[in-house]
């Protein structure tokens, strides 16, 4: 194994070695071992710095999986480089945020750092694998481990729904990915990147091209929150902040550009991937940055933000796609997209990830995140306003911050397609610089006004009595560490343009140095009078006189449907699936232990009888059998009437005994038939089993014993009569068909050859049959950890599994009643009435239920608070000055 290897698998380590760390050095805050790693992990990768940025990647395989063609192949070039130093520098300034932002006396330290630690691992896997079914394992283990971050705060409801939200979009997805993962597989008969890269235009002909294309789409648009799978991103934001400044800036919602980045080389150069990929970019781009202006939640600001700029990178990502059908002076026009992707994706994590950190400082500091109560805080907080200044004009694109540089070549590249000529856009080319234009306006105004309301003006009357004052230094270093970078990236771009952007870009669009020849960079501050200028000239100007008239025009918002909205859409059909899933299994869930294995075997007889029905190479074996001695007889008659006694059986004991008796005799038949092992084995298992029923039956209550009519019931006698039919037909096919060659003779030979074992039996259940028994043993595990946590929590709820259980002790406000009406439109589990209702009264009572004003009950617009709510109502995770006074936690 590598080092490159070792690197990618050290944070699984660490997540497994943390919890006795943590006892060993008890003192230790343990975000100090994720920041060291971190930082020991992002200093390894710099030192590939140089060789990948000669453009001499760096391949490292061992197999995984031989038999199916899996191995686990690293491949760093100029592009996962460039992710992964991101994963792993906004990991080591996240961890050290954590610190002073979490706190050890009230949370579950342990479980947050494990958490974050697999996630990062995983995203290192992901974006350094160069096989497809390994990169798709990595890319769900984000999903699962961003499911538990979010819903770090398992006891409140609204972490608990944005963590299912996600996982339910991401997830869903991820299907879709996996599904065109595997098109690929039967197109090219490879899974390994490079390969496919190889495969050119044989791919681009084939029929399932194009569906292919659509499902890694799929998966990267909603990892990467673009329109329409975009509601799950602002539902995410009830994570602790230093998640949100991970996950949502540097790392996760990064995977499906990285994803779109890796795969055009195979789909770019086709109408559909640049149709799909740069409007749909700028679909999102244009949403997000006018979804935003209506937040009055800074983290919901920044939410809706970060899907705006992610629509911005989508879309210079389906711009560069015109490189592939160009050459010449016109490939390296449309290549520049590509290069100003990869910067404006390294200006996002910078510049979002210092306003994600000064929004918790803020919250942090004065319990509140809702923009209408703050004001004045730049007095009392001066390093945070510096901070959350340089952020939001680098978001806005205000020189001289990185941000302006980058927003830059967007809007050249947006103007480039005029003079395209392919794809119709000739007609439609005009939409691209329009759309952008718009959305930076936008983009300015909310920018600006995150700034401003927050820190400027008069302080609001809920902060009046509060003693505010700056954050401790721990907590303000990370924040401003990145808002210097932004400053520096935007005065000093030559810094990371020839050493990442440049390689990452060439990674991404490797038909512009086929040739030999590199990439040329123009990375500056200083372009002249372009159009680019010009067009930055009149966003900001347009976007002043908007920021200073903003409360007359945002009257307009309210002229928008809030009944139509897709995350209303998600909520009813949420609802709608729960109630079918919940009246279709009340019709079989009868709590009858016989129903169930009537179920089971009806089902079983009817598979099996139309597989012998429709079989044509099935013979039955009638005669020719070995004559039966008399003792086997006097057994066979003797476990027949153990079986047939056990019914009548007056009492537990007697019944558990005649059953046991059934399996003695059993064993004594496998003695007489020479298999000793299973004798053996029979003999053990029955005895244990006989022994604990009898200890667990013995404190039950007596059997019935009172004469009862039996009624006869036909299915029972159908199901019944079928399983003694078919089973003996299946018996007789199985002596009477042999297909294949006995595999017993395989195991014969090659137990010691292959597997170096002697007892054939040992050795197929633990090589020839491994991942078997692996998943036995997992199964008996998980049981075993579900009924210790049921018998440690001793959950009242009738139903532990499920999600709609009594929440009555979570939170002392009413908080939670509102939000459980607001999301489900009732306040406690689903009662199924035994009535059949219509399913539409589901959705029609849902539509009736559902308040006008709560956060994602209507509009995607529609997200104010009420105006009597208390300070921490818009941010669960945020805690009182009273709340702090008394010493307690909304946690307790």
């Amino acid at each position: 194994m590598s080092l490159l290897h070792l690197l990618t698998l050290s944070p699984f380590l660490l997540a497994v070695l943390l919890p006795f760390l943590g006892k060993a050095v008890p003192r230790l805050h343990k975000g100090w071992f994720a920041a060291a790693l971190s930082a020991f992990v992002f200093a390894m990768l710099l030192g590939y710095l140089a060789d990948v940025g000669d453009g001499s990647p760096i391949v490292e395989s061992f197999d995984w999986i031989p038999s199916l063609g899996i191995s686990f192949t690293v491949y760093l070039d100029g592009l996962s480089l460039l992710f992964a130093l991101m994963i792993t520098g906004m990991g080591v300034l996240v961890a050290l945020y954590s610190i002073a932002y979490m706190n050890a006396a009230k949370e579950s330290l342990t479980r947050f750092y494990v958490f974050l630690l697999v996630f990062m691992g995983a995203m290192l896997g992901l974006v350094l694998s160069d096989n497809l079914l390994t990169l798709y394992g990595f890319w769900e283990l984000t999903s699962i481990t961003s499911f538990l971050l979010i819903g770090y705060k398992n006891e409140k409801h609204r972490s608990r729904y944005g963590a299912l939200k996600s996982l339910l979009i991401t997830m869903a997805g991820g299907l879709g990915l996996l599904s065109g993962f595997i098109l690929l597989y039967v197109m090219s008969g490879t899974y390994r990147i490079r390969e496919l890269f190889e495969a050119g235009a044989p791919l681009m002909s084939h029929p399932l091209f194009l569906p292919a294309m659509v499902l890694i789409l799929l998966g990267a648009f909603t990892k990467s929150a673009q329109y329409p799978f975009h509601i799950w991103l602002p539902d995410a934001m009830e994570a602790p902040t230093p998640v949100s400044a991970y996950l949502h800036s540097a790392t996760m919602v990064k995977a499906g550009l990285y994803l779109v980045a890796r795969m055009s080389p195979i789909f770019a150069g086709t109408a559909e991937w640049f149709w799909i990929v740069s409007l749909g970019g700028l679909i999102t781009l244009l949403y997000g940055s006018v979804a935003s202006l209506k937040q009055t939640d800074l983290k919901g600001i920044l939410a809706y933000s970060t899907i705006s700029q992610l629509g911005l990178i989508m879309s210079l990502l389906g711009l560069s796609s015109l490189a592939g059908i160009f050459d010449g002076e016109e490939q390296l026009l449309y290549a520049a997209a590509g290069t100003a992707a990869m910067f404006h994706l390294l200006n996002h994590a910078v510049f979002k990830g210092a306003l994600f950190m000064a929004a918790g400082i803020i919250d942090h500091e004065t319990g509140t995140r809702d923009i209408r109560k703050l004001g004045g805080l730049a007095q009392v907080m001066p390093v945070t306003f510096t901070i959350s200044l340089f952020g939001a004009f680098s978001m806005a694109g205000i020189p001289p911050f990185g941000g302006f540089i980058s927003k830059e070549m967007f809007l050249d590249s947006v103007i480039e397609p005029l003079h395209a000529g392919v794809f119709g856009l000739s007609t439609w080319a005009a939409l691209f610089p329009i759309v952008a234009w718009i959305a930076s306006v936008f983009t300015f105004v909310y920018s600006v006004l995150f700034v401003f309301r927050t820190f400027l003006g008069p302080r609001k009357k809920p902060l009046m009595n509060k003693k505010i004052h700056e954050a401790p230094f721990l907590m303000v270093l990370p924040p401003a560490l990145l808002a210097l970078s932004a400053l520096v990236l935007g005065l000093f771009p030559g810094t990371v343009a020839y050493s990442l952007i440049r390689p990452a870009a060439e990674a991404m669009m490797p038909i512009v140095t086929a040739s030999g020849e590199r990439l040329p960079m123009d990375i500056k501050l200083w372009h002249g009078f372009t159009p680019a200028l010009w067009m930055t000239i009149a966003v900001v100007a347009v976007g002043i006189l908007l920021a200073l008239t903003v409360r007359r025009w945002m009257k307009l918002y309210a002229f928008i449907p809030r009944r139509v909205s897709i995350n209303r859409f998600y909520d009813i059909s949420l609802r709608f699936f729960e109630h079918i899933t919940v009246r279709v299994t009340s019709l079989y869930m009868n709590g009858s232990s016989r129903s169930y294995v009537k179920y089971i075997l009806g089902f079983m007889m009817l598979v099996l009888g139309f597989i012998l029905y429709s079989s044509t190479d099935i013979s039955y074996r009638v005669g020719a059998y070995a004559q039966i001695a008399p003792y086997e007889w006097v057994i066979l008659l003797g476990l027949a009437a153990a079986a047939i006694a056990v019914p009548f059986a007056k009492s537990r004991p007697v019944a558990i005994i005649l059953t046991g008796s059934v399996g003695y005799l059993m064993t004594l038949m496998f003695v007489f038939l020479r298999a000793p092992d299973l004798a053996l084995t029979q003999m053990v298992v029955e005895s244990i089993s006989v022994t604990l029923y009898l200890l667990c039956f013995y404190h039950l209550p007596k059997l019935r014993t009172e004469r009862r009519a039996v009624r006869f019931r036909l299915p029972n006698f159908l199901v019944a009569i079928a399983v003694g039919v078919l089973m003996t037909l299946v018996a007789l096919a199985v002596l009477g068909t042999n297909p294949f060659d006995p595999v017993s003779d395989y195991y014969v030979r090659e137990s010691y050859e292959s597997a170096g074992g002697k007892n054939i039996v040992n050795v197929i259940l633990v090589d020839f049959r491994g991942f078997d028994t692996m998943l036995e043993i997992m199964v008996l595990g998980v049981a075993a950890l579900g009924i210790y946590n049921m018998i440690k929590l001793r959950r009242k709820a009738t139903d532990v599994g499920s999600r709609h259980v009594s929440h009555e002790d979570d939170e002392s406000d009413d908080v939670a009643d509102r939000f459980r009406k607001n999301q489900y439109g009732h306040d406690g589990p689903i009662e199924v009435s035994r009535k059949k209702e219509p399913w539409i009264n589901c959705v029609s009572d849902l539509n009736d239920k559902a308040p006008d004003k709560e956060k994602n009950a209507d509009s995607d617009f529609e997200t104010e608070l009420e105006p009597d709510s208390d300070p921490d109502l818009s941010d669960p995770d945020s805690e009182t000055d009273e709340s702090r006074k008394k010493g307690g936690d909304l946690d307790a």
